[in-house]
């Protein structure tokens, strides 16, 4: 997983890349396919915004969450991508191969 962080009016210090590290290993480990990881940490007026974009093999899943700190808006993204990321591994796998080899093994 390449991990690209970037900040928009805020300085991405070394204990906000290792919070948002350590928050995207617990969704690679749900599911080991990601491959890249584009993050964009935002302070505004009324509230510090985090989103991001997972590339997935054939598909992108993007998620934003805003909160009046940027610990907490990077534990609501994490939250996020991790429901999208599990959704997304349950519709790819196939539940009807389980059907057809039973059929194949009772005839």
């Amino acid at each position: 997983m390449q991990l690209d962080l970037s900040g928009h009016h805020v300085e991405i210090t070394d204990s906000l890349r290792a919070y948002v590290i350590k928050k995207f290993e617990r969704i690679s480990r749900h599911f080991e396919q990601l491959i890249d990881v584009h993050c964009v940490l935002t302070v505004e007026k009324f509230g510090h915004k985090a989103e991001a974009t997972l590339m997935l093999r054939g598909n992108k899943i993007y998620a934003d969450a805003t909160e009046t700190n940027m610990y907490a808006s990077i534990d609501a993204l994490a939250d996020k991508l991790d429901r999208r990321v599990k959704k997304h591994k349950e519709k790819a796998a196939d539940h009807h191969a389980e059907d057809v080899i039973k059929a194949r093994l009772s005839s």
